[in-house]
């Protein structure tokens, strides 16, 4: 099916609002993997140069697998402290109060 002229015109004038919510990109990586290169810029020695490109790669290398910035640093977290997740302790539990 074709565009009439007008439905186009109008496509052109909204497009920006379909892209509101894509991901801010540098370069080709996610804004937030970026964040290394700002330390580089602050601290450029070596190890900081390093430790940019072995972060560059393993967020590359996590979009290339399906995995966005936020759910990759999830994962990390699950890693880090497991799968369970336990309530409230039970000191810190409000009780019920009947005040009638």
């Amino acid at each position: 099916m074709a565009q009439s002229a007008e439905d186009a015109l109008i496509e052109k004038r909204n497009w920006h609002w379909r892209n509101t919510m894509r991901p801010v990109r540098f370069f080709s990586l996610d804004a937030r993997a970026a964040l290394p290169f700002f330390a580089l810029l602050v601290y450029a020695r070596p190890i900081t140069l390093v430790l940019t490109i072995i972060i560059t790669m393993i967020f590359s290398m996590l979009e290339r697998r399906g995995l966005t910035f936020s759910s990759a640093m999830r994962a990390l977290r699950v890693w880090i402290v497991g799968q369970s997740r336990p309530a409230w302790v039970s000191l810190r539990r409000r009780r019920m109060r009947d005040f009638g």
